[in-house]
């Protein structure tokens, strides 16, 4: 499995800094939902510490963690591909520190520098495909432990 990307480690000195001329500081209280699956994603965040779930409603009265993230790691992503909805919803698991961006004038900033869009799509591309693989993996290990319980 390959190591979790952060974001904005990935981007060169010159983009990022670029990038951190749009974040605002804010803060999460622990146990505080910070966006509901289906809700307009116009924003993102890069986690600077503290704990996220990413939950998943599975019914009316239950959800499932499907991620944890952590400091580094991006909280969104659904900004980027229409139609602009979160498809899951996050969580402040302890008190969370985190840079947020207006997705707008990311996306302004990207047209602006089109070296910067392609490393920040590409970076963001990079990290849900290793999100994936750590899910499938996940997923395969469940499979794997009721097969052996059913046995």
């Amino acid at each position: 499995m390959t190591k979790a990307i952060k974001l904005l480690t990935a981007l060169p000195p010159p983009q990022r800094a670029r990038l951190m001329t749009l974040a605002r500081e804010v803060s999460f209280p622990e146990d505080t939902r910070i966006f509901e699956a289906g809700d307009t994603a116009d924003r993102f965040w890069v986690i600077r510490s503290g704990a996220v779930s990413l939950t998943q409603q599975v019914t009316s009265q239950q959800r499932v963690t499907v991620a944890s993230l952590g400091a580094g790691d991006l909280l969104g992503w659904s900004w980027l591909f229409p139609p602009y909805q979160w498809d899951f919803g996050a969580e402040a698991f302890s008190p969370v520190r985190a840079h947020e961006f207006d997705a707008a004038a990311v996306l302004g900033l990207c047209e602006e520098d089109a070296q910067l869009g392609l490393i920040l799509v590409r970076s963001v591309a990079e990290i849900l495909a290793h999100r994936l693989e750590t899910t499938r993996g996940k997923l395969m290990e469940q499979y794997t432990l009721r097969r052996r319980s059913a046995l």
